[in-house]
């Protein structure tokens, strides 16, 4: 599209908005092809839509949502709620592109009540409206699998498959089966059971899945009364195991006060990574959780909590076909619904529950999370390095990351090592040993810009593609003598961190920018202890090269000072006795059946110099 192009379209758009009316609608936007790729909802239709087209839109995919723009309609409604029910029902329409995407419970189970002559209770990942009533979805298989329980032990409805009819059975076209004989049913089948008895305890089960349980358990309590007022003990009895059956599940199910009825509660988590966002959903009837659920929403256009939380509350309201007449909200919202009461409580019971409701999409969002990096192991690799990326402010992902150390006695067998991290994943082959060679005793400032001068100035040489991050073993004092090595001397553009240590020698925070300052990261994080976990390996690397440094050298100067005593003869020696050690501590026959009977002499007189003249006389 030529410029010309463009500022025609944008111009008829503008000339659309300006006769659009100051009332509350929907709108929806059109790309080239007609194809609806936004739907929204206004108080005000024409300031809202007119918004779109400032020149100081700052949001980039609001810029890139209207240059697809070709067309727009708009449709007028009374009341701010018709608005905002109208956006609701388009976008489940026509699913636009640019709208945010809801990831539905499909995959998880519902309990089927069926619409049969005799119905059938049992769960399902299927939704067929036109086959029966469905409760859920549950997220908490666990608790879906225990009501279910509690039906089928109260109310026994049959598990057959069998095309029930009341004239069937009066006909007696059909047999029991297992189940009935099993006590697991109460044959409707062959009239044990009548219909409107067993209908009776399909409606009890429908309370029950609805979270009306102390409706059902007083009327069973008084039933029960009844029965045994009239000395039917056999029909109270099993009244009564019913009754005791349902209040052993409200005991366990029950987190709330009785003061706590028909209640929405809604909360929203944010996940940054991957720009997610969850809400979890509780219905609460008489005082006890009946329904718990958390979707997850794809933002599109970043929008906000408030943004979300008002297109989720109505959608998910509908799929539950909830009729509470307050919902508790975790902050205050600028659309309101009509006869619906908002409340942000501070304390008391839904306090509480707000707080459990969040407690629950937080966790949510962990399984959620490592359910995908199980799946996908490398997006946790990316999740942590995009994490640093913001936690530095870095304008490139640091894939590649290098990390030195350095390691003496006193400066004696000074060394130093760099590790090599890529996809915040150990790179062996890319490992450096270093022998400090320019640097006279114990200067660990000195021997980190030698070994910093020496590794990329070489790398820079070679062309070799440099590292996106360095970190160094230390605060504020090595990531200057570093920066002044990369920055000053070499003039490379690479990102330095520190991590530095508290008075107990723990690393306690990360440093990053010149001048150094703190970077706000729970040390208890992932990002942290993956960050930790590469200082330790440079330490590891460092000391175990230290170490094999001054095994080597007391080995060599050793032996390397007798005379006689050659390459060949030393590693024969080191193989049969281990250490100079044992060399010093074994007898002149051993030493002498090993090199011979003259090196054997000579080895064993500088060994026992005391001893030698007693030999030689």
């Amino acid at each position: 599209m030529t410029k010309e192009e463009n500022e025609k379209r944008l111009q008829g758009l503008k000339d659309i908005v300006a006769n659009m009316p100051e009332q509350p609608g929907s709108y929806q936007f059109f790309d080239a092809d007609g194809v609806i790729i936004y739907v929204g909802k206004a108080k005000n239709l024409k300031r809202r839509v007119a918004s779109y087209f400032h020149k100081e839109v700052d949001r980039f995919k609001t810029k890139v949502l209207v240059s697809k723009i070709h067309h727009l309609t708009y449709t007028v409604v009374k009341t701010e709620e018709d608005a905002l029910l109208l956006e609701n029902s388009l976008i489940k329409k026509y699913n636009p592109r640019y709208n945010v995407l809801l990831k539905d419970g499909k995959t998880y189970p519902s309990i089927c009540v069926t619409k049969e002559e005799y119905p059938r209770i049992f769960k399902t990942r299927i939704i067929n409206k036109k086959g029966g009533q469905y409760f859920g979805p549950y997220s908490n298989v666990a608790s879906m699998y225990a009501v279910l329980e509690l039906i089928h032990k109260v109310y026994k409805p049959r598990t057959c498959r069998l095309p029930l009819t009341e004239e069937g059975v009066r006909k007696g076209n059909f047999r029991p089966c297992l189940e009935y004989h099993l006590h697991n049913c109460q044959g409707p089948c062959i009239g044990k059971q009548t219909k409107e008895a067993y209908a009776d305890s399909i409606q009890q089960a429908r309370e029950i899945l609805k979270g009306n349980t102390r409706e059902i358990s007083d009327m069973l309590f008084e039933r029960m009364q009844k029965k045994a007022e009239l000395l039917e003990f056999e029909e109270a009895e099993l009244l009564k195991q019913q009754y005791l059956l349902i209040r052993n599940y409200c005991a366990k199910s029950e987190v709330v006060s009785h003061t706590v009825n028909n209640v929405d509660v809604f909360s929203i988590v944010n996940d940054d990574f991957d720009k997610m966002a969850f809400v979890n959903y509780m219905h609460v009837t008489n005082g006890s959780i009946n329904q718990a659920f958390t979707f997850e929403y794809k933002r599109k256009l970043n929008e906000s909590d408030e943004e979300l939380l008002t297109m989720a509350i109505p959608d998910i309201r509908e799929r539950f076909q909830s009729t509470a007449k307050e919902i508790v909200v975790p902050f205050e919202l600028e659309w309101q619904l009509a006869d619906i009461t908002f409340t942000i409580p501070q304390r008391g019971e839904k306090r509480h529950l707000l707080e459990l409701s969040q407690m629950n999409g937080k966790q949510y969002k962990v399984d959620r999370l490592k359910r995908t990096e199980k799946l996908n192991p490398e997006q946790k690799t990316t999740r942590l390095m995009k994490e640093l990326q913001g936690a530095l402010g870095m304008e490139k992902m640091p894939y590649h990351i290098e990390c030195f150390d350095n390691s003496n006695i006193s400066g004696t067998d000074a060394v130093a090592g760099c590790v090599v991290f890529k996809g915040m994943k150990p790179s062996k082959k890319d490992y450096r040993k270093y022998n400090i060679k320019t640097v006279v005793g114990p200067d660990d400032y000195a021997s980190m810009q030698e070994v910093v001068r020496r590794r990329y100035s070489r790398m820079l040489e070679e062309g070799t593609p440099l590292p996106d991050l360095i970190i160094t073993d230390g605060g504020k004092g090595q990531m200057e003598v570093v920066r002044q090595v990369v920055e000053d001397e070499l003039h490379a553009d690479i990102a330095i961190a520190g991590l530095a240590k508290d008075d107990k020698h723990r690393t306690n925070e990360l440093l990053f920018g010149f001048p150094p300052i703190v970077v706000g990261m729970k040390t208890n994080s992932e990002l942290f202890h993956t960050l930790t976990r590469i200082q330790d390996e440079v330490h590891r690397y460092a000391i175990t090269f230290h170490r094999d440094k001054r095994s080597k050298h007391a080995v060599h100067s050793e032996l390397d000072s007798i005379k006689g005593i050659g390459p060949k003869t030393k590693e024969a020696l080191l193989k049969q006795f281990k250490s100079v050690k044992r060399m010093r501590e074994a007898s002149l026959e051993e030493l002498s059946a090993m090199v011979g009977t003259q090196k054997g002499m000579v080895m064993w007189q500088h060994f026992h110099p005391e001893n030698s003249s007693e030999t030689q006389s």
